[in-house]
């Protein structure tokens, strides 16, 4: 899971495999989910070592700020950068922010290069991302696999990276007409949920994290979502459930404690209720229902 405990580690990983398909399409350099709260981070795109790697960082919580060409952007939860190296840029913690929590990923090769002058011509370099967007879903579960020690050659980042760029692609061309942003505040609420839905977090959690009143909030909440913010906890684990259920031999009761459920008998009842099956025929069918994901409202 991507959190333990609220105090979880934050960890970087740094990527050196041989394989020239990476260069051809899309190698993964280094990933990374880091708290900032002091001003010694400062990076300079003119004076960074790396050639043609492309870095996209996205703010998951607090404040930090990017300089690009003769401009400066302020980043708060839901926005990211994109930028190659090298570059005129850099990007900073700022001395009037409490912390910059952010993940990162850094990528290489002809294709994402191709991604990149697409995506900077089409929405610029500084986008808004909701939280539940594709790209986002796809970098933190690529984050999931380096904490779990599965991206181990070329070949399994590649095949984590390619699907990133893709939507990456897919975002930036749809934008226009199907993007709507969402207020940082639910933003910073729903990104909390994905982060901590494995604790025992409830509505106050998300009140508190948001900034606002509880009647605003759940107000502006489901407004935002179509969903409260229970409603949304249950599904983000639910979801992260189903995973488990198709893609380990777990028990029950250490699925239900995975995804901040105390209770097994509890948590099976929850799954029962939104998937219409039990965690274990759910299991069980898993080779024979033939999809990925089960929508409900």
């Amino acid at each position: 899971m991507l959190s333990e405990n609220r105090n979880k580690k934050y960890e970087s990983f740094g990527f050196r495999f041989s394989g020239l398909h990476q260069d051809r399409i899309v190698g993964i350099h280094s990933l990374g989910w880091e708290n900032i709260d002091s001003t010694d981070y400062n990076w300079d795109g003119l004076k960074r070592s790396e050639i043609g790697r492309f870095v996209f960082q996205y703010t998951l919580s607090g404040r930090g700020t990017i300089d690009i060409e003769n401009k400066r952007y302020s980043l708060s939860s839901g926005q990211a950068f994109l930028v190659e190296l090298p570059s005129h840029h850099r990007y900073f913690f700022p001395k009037d922010s409490e912390h910059w929590e952010f993940i990162h990923i850094t990528l290489f090769g002809k294709e994402i290069q191709a991604a990149f002058e697409f995506i900077h011509e089409k929405i610029g370099s500084v986008i808004t991302f909701p939280p539940e967007s594709k790209p986002i879903q796809l970098l933190l579960s690529i984050y999931q696999h380096a904490v779990e020690k599965k991206i181990n050659d070329a070949y399994q980042a590649s095949a984590l990276a390619y699907p990133f760029m893709m939507e990456l692609y897919r975002f930036a061309r749809n934008m226009g007409s199907s993007f709507q942003q969402w207020p940082e505040q639910i933003a910073k609420a729903a990104l909390f949920a994905q982060k901590h839905y494995n604790e025992p977090i409830g509505l106050d959690d998300f009140v508190s994290e948001s900034g606002l009143s509880k009647y605003h909030f759940t107000r502006m909440f489901h407004r935002t979502t179509t969903m409260t913010p229970l409603k949304y906890l249950t599904k983000i684990r639910i979801d992260k459930a189903m995973e488990l259920l198709r893609s380990s031999d777990l028990s029950i009761q250490e699925i239900a404690r995975l995804v901040g459920y105390a209770n097994g008998n509890y948590f099976s009842k929850v799954f029962h209720k939104r998937i219409g099956l039990s965690p274990g025929q759910f299991r069980e069918s898993k080779y024979a229902v033939p999809v990925d994901h089960i929508i409900v409202d």
